[in-house]
């Protein structure tokens, strides 16, 4: 009877389950080409990354590079489908080729120039080393008494 019981219980949860299961199309074709595009719906996801539920662009979108794969587009041509309706922002990664390829090398020249005016900082800034800048001349009498007077403190304390 406790079997039963159990067995029932767990009828009921997968039952339960089964509603909860994703009936979305987002096969792994459509997800590889769903990867590439940024979705607009303000997440900044991809459209194949895109986590809120009913969302106004992603699913649209997935639901077209469906139904371009079932007329059998390429990837490339999906995609380009998609940049002339969009331009160069729907795409999640811009391309490293003409001025998009800015994008991707002006990280490492900012860095570059901010090392390089650090550099230019510390150089401008930093304390002389040169110990004849650094001390002024003393007059060797001057240094003599006060010779003379460590010595006779230091005799007084022994």
């Amino acid at each position: 009877m406790r079997q039963w019981k159990s067995s029932l219980l767990l009828l009921l949860l997968a039952a339960i389950c089964l509603p909860q299961t994703s009936s979305d199309i987002m096969t792994p074709s459509v997800r590889r080409v769903a990867d590439k595009l940024a979705c607009k719906c303000g997440c900044n996801n991809s459209v194949g990354t895109c986590t809120m539920l009913q969302c106004h662009f992603a699913d649209p979108a997935r639901k077209k590079v469906a139904a371009l794969q079932a007329e059998g587009k390429s990837d490339d041509d999906i995609l380009k489908i998609f940049v002339q309706e969009s331009g160069l922002s729907a795409l999640a990664v811009p391309p490293t080729e003409g001025f998009s390829l800015l994008a991707w090398v002006m990280p490492f020249v900012a860095l570059g120039i901010g090392l390089l005016a650090v550099s230019l900082y510390v150089k401008r800034y930093h304390p002389k080393r040169a110990k004849a800048a650094a001390m002024p001349e003393v007059d060797p009498a001057v240094l003599a008494r006060y010779r003379d007077r460590i010595d006779k403190e230091v005799s007084n304390l022994e």
